[in-house]
């Protein structure tokens, strides 16, 4: 009995990522934010893939890009296009950074 339930857990453990990922995604369309970015190509504003290689092992990164949507920016990437302040909750904006700095 106890190695199904360990079995169970190891397995739900290692689907916890995929699961993550996909809710990320989901979460940062329902916001629209894949009308100026994309996990693997610059759009408007830069590529997912391309912050998350900028600020991989950073320590305060998630607090400070979750600051920066909310506030907006303005040339950090060098485009001359805004990116306007967001109004998204801590939860789900907290699921979109992740899932940002999880691009590789």
């Amino acid at each position: 009995m106890r190695s199904s339930l360990l079995a169970v857990a190891v397995f739900a453990g290692c689907a916890l990522p995929a699961f993550a990922a996909e809710d990320g995604a989901k979460v940062a369309a329902k916001y629209n934010c894949l009308a100026c970015h994309s996990a693997d190509h610059k759009i408007v504003g830069p590529a997912y893939k391309d912050v998350a290689a900028r600020y991989r092992g950073q320590q305060g990164v998630e607090q400070m890009l979750m600051n920066e949507v909310r506030a907006g920016t303005k040339g950090k990437w060098g485009g001359p296009v805004a990116m306007p302040p967001q109004q998204i909750g801590d939860e789900d904006l907290r699921t979109i950074v992740r899932w940002v700095l999880s691009q590789k």
